[in-house]
This record gives structure tokens, sequence and C-alpha cells, in this order.
């Protein structure tokens, strides 16, 4: 019996998981994506010069997971490009939000309580890959517990993961901005789903999919929600990552907080250049001199 069956959330939870994506959340998820797209220094100046570039990395924002995912796992990087009916959709977003009169849309969509909607709607999305990625990869490898881990995580990530490669479409090149050495709130939480996930596969959790699909995505679009709505960066994993990272691995409890928040160091004081020091030579000239401006 599931822990959550005594609420009786069940029926609800099995409904939710039954709903169709397309396309009401498929079209929030472009959206979305494809408003950090533009969001990114450059991309619109790259719009303009090079409509080609600007329409592969949309694609990528929209539809990294699957390529990546198809990749590792041995199939074609384009098989999800047959979907002609999602990347018409996806197409006419990128027109939209790039080359829309006025910038019309763009404004539209950015309008924070709008934004804040078609947030949630694509936490819900992710969600749901995530668990589309694991329950693949468990078919395909029924005792490969890391292997689901990391489709899930790949699903569930998109293009941060591939982040590099996209900006070397918009001709930069930023090794820092790697995903894996930064990672954001949504590729943590990508990572913990994915964990989830794998085990309730593994009937490891005590909870059926559709109630494990429901929570996760009550907590993804609620936390994204509220940071969004702060325009915050942040993670809530940081104080729990914080005290584990200190005990397993010796890491400075707040590391990363104290540094980004650190007080610049005033700037040294300005030294008075130094006159430089007069040898005997140059001190015996000088008197000689005195001393013959005198006898005259």
């Amino acid at each position: 019996m599931d822990v959550l069956g005594v609420l009786n959330l069940g029926d609800v939870a099995q409904t939710f998981s039954k709903i169709g994506m397309f396309p009401v959340f498929d079209l929030a998820y472009y959206i979305v994506s494809i408003l950090y797209l533009k969001y990114e220094p450059g991309s619109v100046e790259v719009a303009r010069k090079s409509p080609v570039a600007s329409w592969l990395c949309a694609m990528l924002y929209c539809f990294a997971s699957y390529i990546l995912a198809d990749v590792l796992l041995g199939g074609c990087p384009l098989d999800y490009f047959q979907y002609n009916s999602h990347i018409l959709l996806a197409s006419t977003i990128w027109y939209l939000i790039f080359f829309c009169p006025l910038n019309l849309f763009y404004k539209c969509v950015a309008f924070l309580p709008v934004k804040l909607v078609l947030v949630a709607l694509k936490e819900v999305v992710r969600a749901r890959k995530i668990a589309a990625g694991v329950h693949h990869a468990h078919h395909a490898y029924h005792n490969g517990f890391l292997i689901m881990v990391i489709i899930g995580y790949v699903k569930g990530s998109g293009v941060a993961l591939i982040s590099n490669f996209e900006q070397l479409l918009r001709g930069v090149w930023s090794p820092d901005s790697n995903e894996i050495l930064n990672m954001s709130f949504p590729t943590k939480a990508s990572l913990y789903g994915a964990i989830l996930f794998t085990l309730q596969e593994a009937h490891l959790l005590p909870v059926s999919k559709s109630t494990l699909i429901c929570l996760f995505t009550l907590f993804m679009a609620t936390t994204k929600v509220i940071l969004t709505a702060r325009h915050s960066h942040g993670s809530p994993f940081v104080l729990i990552e914080s005290w584990v990272c200190h005990l397993l691995f010796g890491s400075p409890l707040g590391g990363g907080e104290e540094e980004h928040h650190a007080t610049p160091a005033p700037a040294p004081a300005p030294v008075a250049p130094v006159s430089p020091v007069k040898t005997k030579e140059e001190l015996g000239d000088g008197t000689r001199k005195r001393k013959s401006k005198k006898a005259e």
C-alpha cells in the first residue's frame, strides 16, 4: 500500500499523470525556453545577423534533452525532429519572440504574472520528462540504475548540459559557464528527481509513480515560481549541500556564498614617488658646483 494512499491522493495523482503535454504545456515550455535564450547577451544581434544560427539555438533550448538522451542511448540525435507539429510550434514561438513587430509578443510573455504561469507549466513538462527518461532507460537497462539516473538527469536538464556548444553557435566561448561546474537549481533538482524516480522504478520507494510525479511537479513548480518572482538564482538545497559537502569532502561551510557576497578589499592608497638616492659622486659634483658659484 502506498504511503499517501491513506490521504486519497491516488486518484488525483493518477489523473494528473495522464494529462497530455501537447499543446498547452509544451507551448509554455517552448515560450519560457526561448525567452531565456533572448535573455542571453548578444542573442538579439545574432538573430538579426544570422537567423539560422538563432533558430538552431532555439531548437537546442527546446529539444536538447531529447537529442542528448538519444545520443547516450545509441539512437539518432535527429529522431525527435520527425514530430513536425512540435518543430512548427517551437519555430513559431522563436519567430514571435525575436521578430514580432514592436516586441509585442515578447512583452506579453515577459510580463511577470504571465511569465509565472508559464514557468509553472514548464516545470510540469520537466517532471514528466525526468520520469519518462528514467522509465525509458529502465526498459533498455533493467538493472542499470546509474544509467537511469543519467538519462533522467539529461532529460530534465535540457540545454544546460550542452550550453557551451549552444554558445558556440552564437559565437561565444565561455567555459566557466559549464553547468556541471556551476549547477543551477533546475539542474540540481533534475538530478535529485532522477534519483527519486530511479528508486521508485527499483521499487525502493513505497510511492506510486503517479504520486511521485504529482509531488515532484508541485515542488518544482512552487519553488521555480517563487525564485522567478523574487528574481533569484539561488537554490533551496544550498544549506543541506553545504553541510553534506563539509562532512564528506571537507568543503568550507558556505564558501560559495561568502565569496559571492564578500566585500571587495579597499584599493591601496597611492604611494608618493620616492626620489632616487644620489650616489657619492653625484653629491660631490653638487658640492663643487655650489662652491664654484659662491666663488664667482
